[in-house]
């Protein structure tokens, strides 16, 4: 109210006091009057923000008919790689550490891609082999240290009033196993990497894996841990009546090159009741020709084959890996295994798959030089019994 104004109101006959009273009332229907309209241009600004946001959204969207492909920058980049040697790619891409490396080994070499990698994985799980029963374990180091109690710390029944007597320390044994490079060099030309139409990513992964599921395979059963992983058959055997640790116990058939039924259970029965539970049975095919044909003196098959498809054998109950790596069931050799080999046998690896790509060596062929590192050997010499096709 200006001073014109009081002096007016003053003229009407206004006291001081009223006439404050009144300039009061009209300072707060104008601010009233002001946050009105102030929150209603506020509001009108979140609903122009609302709905430039749903326009942006509705543009960044993709089709719905196209599925986000998440792997996309790197098999695009390992393609790159394979096909032409162009590792640009490779080098700028943030990579997550459990797909794909940027680094560069010290001996050369980029990590796989993850869908090829996996693939590679896959088949060596799912391939005739030891990998499949036995306990597999990643590591980042160059070994791998198994720790076995075989002994027991005793034990006594007391008294509330009797004199508690020290009881026997237990014996830990460890069990290091080492990690070998397997290692697979597949060859195409560089005609046949130029066609886009072929799929070099499944290429790879089928020729890697077929020379690595077989290596390890072999190795798991019969290496002699030289250079690569120490196959259980590479452990001296005794029989198992004299059974040490640090041997496999055998028992013998009772017939040079042939199997019987009752040999087949006294085998199951020289396993400890501990380790039966989760035993199998590991035999080649030929092996398991003879053994399907055994019957107990009730006339029944011992052999019972898989009630579905994919699952094993049986033998008296318990599943059978065919092996082709086994002995045949000649004389003195240990051609049947029984056992739980996850907790006698343990495979050690790196996860990591690497790939180095080598245009120079084999024109006009692309040599892709392959590696992994991979270790297994026995870690529980209990849990594993053979079956010796001799008299003694």
């Amino acid at each position: 109210m200006s001073k014109t104004e009081i002096k007016a109101r003053a003229g009407e006959g206004l006291s001081p006091a009223q006439e404050v009273a009144e300039a009061m009332t009209g300072f707060v229907t104008e601010f009233k009057g002001f946050q009105a309209d102030l929150q209603t241009k506020l509001q009108q600004t979140e609903e122009r923000l609302t709905m430039l946001d749903r326009k942006n959204m509705t543009a960044a969207r993709p089709p719905l008919a196209g599925g986000v492909d998440q792997g996309a920058p790197h098999q695009k980049a390992f393609n790159a790689y394979v096909r032409s040697g162009d590792d640009d790619g490779l080098r700028g891409l943030e990579l997550d550490g459990k797909s794909l490396s940027t680094a560069v080994n010290s001996d050369g070499g980029y990590l796989v891609d993850p869908a090829t990698s996996e693939s590679v994985n896959s088949v060596l799980n799912a391939t005739a082999s030891i990998r499949s029963i036995a306990s597999v374990v990643n590591v980042e180091a160059t070994s791998y240290d198994v720790l076995v109690d075989h002994g027991d710390i005793g034990s006594g029944w007391a008294t509330e009033t009797s004199n508690l007597t020290e009881t026997d320390t237990p014996t830990i044994d460890r069990i290091t196993i080492p990690l070998h490079e397997l290692s697979a060099l597949p060859k195409a030309s560089q005609r046949l990497l130029d066609d886009s139409a072929f799929d070099i990513e499944g290429w790879l992964a089928g020729r890697i894996a077929d020379k690595f599921s077989r290596a390890e395979a072999a190795s798991f059963i019969n290496g002699d841990g030289v250079d690569k992983p120490k196959g259980f058959l590479a452990h001296t055997s005794v029989d198992n009546d004299v059974w040490t640790w640090g041997n496999l116990g055998y028992v013998p058939t009772g017939a040079d090159g042939s199997v019987t039924a009752e040999s087949i259970i006294e085998l199951v029965y020289a396993l400890g009741a501990t380790y039966r539970a989760n035993a199998s049975f590991v035999m080649n095919s030929k092996t398991a020709g003879l053994v399907r044909k055994l019957k107990d003196n009730d006339g029944r098959f011992l052999w019972t084959d898989g009630l579905a498809a994919g699952q094993p054998a049986v033998l008296m109950g318990y599943p059978v890996l065919i092996a082709e790596d086994m002995p045949d069931a000649t004389t003195g050799a240990d051609s049947i295994a029984f056992g739980d080999f996850a907790a006698g046998y343990t495979v050690a690896e790196r996860p990591d798959l690497r790939i180095l790509r080598d245009p120079f060596s084999a024109k006009p062929h692309v040599l892709f030089y392959a590696t992994k590192r991979v270790g297994g050997d026995v870690s529980d010499f209990a849990a594993i019994k053979l079956l010796k096709f001799a008299t003694a």
